[in-house]
């Protein structure tokens, strides 16, 4: 049985890495939908601002106004980095109406489509500091909370059809990581130091992971997280 073509939402999928999964998407034959605060240069673009509740519900009623969405990457996010005891708990409500409740109001919004045709593939964009990272307490704690929300979510929707994975990116050569990460620093070099491929990730080399869950023929994988990262988790997620 195929269900192609189909109809993919990727959230922040401007720029950086959700960008590269839209031009997967699209060059796969894809309907692509982006829902950022920017305009998308790739498929449908809606602009609206993701943080905030009554935006995102607007968004998500455009977005599926055409029809159910079959493939959903929650990938919009921001860093916030600071240390515990300058981090503000404005930043913490922020990094979390950003980087985790859109993604339950997304997913909530497209399963029932997906529950009719019998089909879904659901990514969530996490990171490798959820494992731990210095400067990370609001991020890493949103971006944790997404690898919980992939294995309840693979267990409530397998019966459906529905797999849902997660990516965890390392270090990514994108506008993001340049913010929270200035490219003179010390700091900044030694993560590119400790790499063990010896470079950079590009979006590209997520878009390739997030496309193994995003297939058809992945409906056996479904609440896993990926470490996109170089080999930076080895030592630090156990076998």
């Amino acid at each position: 049985m195929t269900h192609s073509p189909e109809r993919i939402l990727i959230t922040g999928g401007a720029a950086g890495i959700g960008h590269a999964i839209a031009i997967e998407a699209e060059a796969r034959g894809h309907d692509v939908i982006v829902i950022d605060r920017d305009k998308s240069t790739v498929g449908k673009s809606i602009v609206a601002n993701l943080s905030d509740v009554e935006s995102t519900r607007k968004a998500l009623e455009a977005a599926l106004a055409g029809g159910p969405v079959t493939r959903l990457v929650n990938n919009v996010g921001a860093v916030f980095p600071n240390r515990l005891e300058d981090q503000t708990i404005e930043e913490v409500n922020a990094a979390f109406a950003l980087n985790l409740r859109p993604a339950v109001q997304c997913t909530q919004a497209v399963v029932p489509g997906m529950r009719k045709q019998g089909f879904g593939r659901i990514v969530n964009m996490a990171s490798r500091a959820a494992l731990g990272k210095e400067l990370r307490t609001a991020y890493a704690a949103s971006k944790a909370g997404l690898l919980g929300l992939t294995r309840v979510w693979a267990l409530e929707l397998g019966r459906d059809g529905i797999t849902v994975n997660a990516i965890g990116p390392g270090p990514i050569a994108t506008e993001l990581f340049r913010k929270a990460n200035p490219p003179k620093a010390r700091a900044t070099q030694a993560i590119i130091d400790a790499i063990p491929v010896r470079r950079m990730g590009t979006p590209e080399d997520i878009s390739h992971a997030a496309w193994f869950f995003l297939d058809e023929r992945s409906g056996f994988v479904t609440g896993q997280t990926l470490y996109a990262c170089g080999g930076m988790s080895i030592g630090t997620v156990s076998l």
